[in-house]
């Protein structure tokens, strides 16, 4: 059961871009494990059902025997579906390509777009004690993204380096809005995350300065590097903050998530 009148409970983010590519799953993943250094308890819901960030975070498909999918559709008990990963004090609920059928078995249930938001209101969660819930959404703007929009407090939106990065983030902006004036009034825009980022690119340069001119304050002041070792991570199912603690990326990383919990500071205060 879900109480939706709760005062408490974990921040909700949902981190958004409907390109593919940008860094959304690397950022989920080691924003979660920058959170977790500060000794804060970190759940992420993986709902891509490409299940990257489920591998990204060491758990196997075979492993999966409950993920988002059973969550939202079946509603399968908060003590079946999360997981423990190998990053101490982050949890996840994790995702197969089961869930890419979602979209058409929700379609007809006339809360659709608030099963996410009901199921992360459950008063069974208190007992996991999560400080925040990172949503890893799909590279695409359907139902399972807007159930992540209703059910989050705030929306981070990795933006690449690259031409045209900015070319879709107004349809981006567009769904948000949409989303606030139907469904969640309080959703806000976290901010934006630079990834990808070359400094000694002047495209890199470029792209910052559009972004930091057209968005100011929303733009958040860490940048994400292009790394090697953050690509490479992924790889050994590691965050970058555990495969090379001393690398560029994983102090960006760092800074974000200190940059996050300041904002959240001056909201409280």
């Amino acid at each position: 059961m879900s109480d939706l009148s709760r005062p408490t409970g974990p921040r909700i983010v949902a981190i958004t871009n409907q390109k593919g590519g940008v860094g959304k799953t690397t950022t989920t993943i080691n924003l979660a494990a920058a959170l977790a250094e500060k000794n804060l308890n970190v759940l992420v819901v993986d709902l891509d059902p490409q299940g990257n960030a489920s591998t990204g975070l060491g758990i196997e498909p075979e492993d999966r025997k409950f993920t988002t999918y059973d969550f939202l559709v079946d509603e399968v008990e908060l003590e079946q579906v999360i997981l423990n990963t190998s990053t101490k004090l982050v949890s996840l609920i994790p995702a197969t390509v089961d869930l890419s059928s979602a979209d058409i078995e929700l379609f007809t249930n006339e809360k659709r777009s608030f099963l996410l938001h009901d199921a992360l209101r459950q008063t069974a969660l208190d007992a996991f004690a999560f400080d925040y819930v990172l949503i890893d959404c799909p590279p695409s703007l359907n139902l399972l993204t807007v159930n992540a929009m209703v059910a989050a407090h705030s929306v981070i939106v990795p933006l690449q380096s690259e031409f045209f990065a900015l070319e879709g983030l107004s349809q981006l902006m567009l769904t948000i809005r949409e989303v606030r004036q139907t469904a969640n009034p309080n959703l806000r825009i976290e901010g934006i995350v630079l990834t990808m980022y070359d400094a000694r690119n002047n495209l890199s340069q470029q792209v910052e300065a559009d972004a930091r001119a057209n968005l100011g304050d929303l733009v958040f002041r860490s940048v994400i590097p292009r790394n090697v070792r953050v690509s490479e991570a992924p790889s050994y199912a590691l965050p970058v903050l555990s495969y090379d603690t001393g690398s560029k990326g994983a102090a960006a990383y760092r800074s974000l998530a200190t940059e996050l919990l300041q904002k959240h500071e001056n909201i409280a205060a």
